[in-house]
């Protein structure tokens, strides 16, 4: 499907080959479309073989014909999740054209805007759809942000639901995140420093990578945020270990003289007075009630038990 917009008026027009003044959208490219495109622009046949790989990374370069650049990102950034979308731009001294699977999040915002006083050039379009397209990291940062401190609460408060592997898997996608961040920044650096522009569309260019850098950064204390985040609830298990190893160990402390006391009185010696006595078995009892009674008490004083 091809779409046309005048960049002064913002009005939509059937494409017939409007090379000038004309902002060209394509989406689901077909083979004719391919040409039809070819044969109206001059496009360089690498950036083409770009546009059209799927999965390509996010990358920029500029031409003898044109600059372009190719940026991925997020579908759904609420979601953060591994499904991307692309968005590859050939910008022209009057003209900009577009290519993208099914659309992006950024074309749809920038696309009502064209004919405004700000939207009404090619390099002006070109920083919008890049400007949205980091917006979309933010936004992803947010949803994972939001990730991270539902497991922070599981954490402090879950004793037996092992939150690690969704730890580790909330990492891998923070990865993911700030890898296509990172990509898209220095493909939005390299256009800053080497395409034909002016100065005013350099500080555009310079404001979208610092949007994809403070996306990165953010994503980066993220990363350091999980790291920590896993080292406390290994030391959270280590002190629930401790607590339950203190328990057994003051249980184990006080049968130990009562098992001595028991193993004495087990012995077969013929002479041993309290065997006689009539009063004997209830003074063992009594033996092993007060000793286990005044360790238990003690042990609770100094917070053992």
């Amino acid at each position: 499907m091809i779409r046309v917009k005048l960049l002064r008026s913002g009005e939509d027009q059937p494409w017939t080959g409007q090379t000038d003044g004309v902002w060209v959208d394509v989406q689901t490219l077909t083979p004719d479309e391919i040409a039809s495109l070819r044969a109206a622009f001059s496009l360089n046949p690498l950036a083409v073989e770009d546009a059209l790989e799927q999965g390509h990374w996010s990358r920029a370069e500029v031409y003898p014909e044109h600059s372009f650049i190719t940026v991925r990102s997020f579908a759904r950034p609420e979601q953060a999740d591994e499904f991307t979308e692309r968005l590859s731009v050939f910008t022209f001294p009057d003209a900009v054209l577009t290519i993208s699977g099914g659309g992006t999040r950024a074309l749809s915002a920038v696309w009502p805007l064209t004919g405004r006083e700000s939207v009404n050039n090619p390099q002006e379009v070109t920083y919008e759809l890049l400007d949205h397209t980091a917006d979309t990291f933010f936004v992803a940062a947010d949803a994972l942000e939001e990730n991270a401190d539902t497991l922070e609460e599981r954490v402090f408060q879950t004793r037996r639901q092992n939150p690690v592997p969704d730890v580790f898997e909330l990492k891998h996608r923070i990865a993911h995140a700030r890898r296509l961040a990172t990509d898209a920044r220095e493909a939005t650096a390299l256009m800053g420093r080497h395409a034909n522009c002016t100065p005013a569309d350099l500080v555009r260019y310079r404001d979208v990578q610092d949007s994809f850098s403070r996306a990165a950064g953010r994503l980066d204390g993220l990363r350091d945020l999980l790291t920590s985040l896993l080292d406390l609830h290994l030391n959270l298990q280590s002190q629930r270990m401790n607590e339950v190893m203190r328990t057994l160990t003051a249980v184990s402390v006080i049968f130990l003289p009562l098992t001595f006391l028991a193993g004495v009185w087990g012995m077969n010696f013929k002479f041993m007075p309290e065997l006689n006595s009539p009063y004997g078995y209830a003074l063992a009892w009594a033996s092993f009630l007060l000793i286990g009674g005044l360790l238990a008490a003690y042990f609770k004083r100094r917070g053992w038990w």
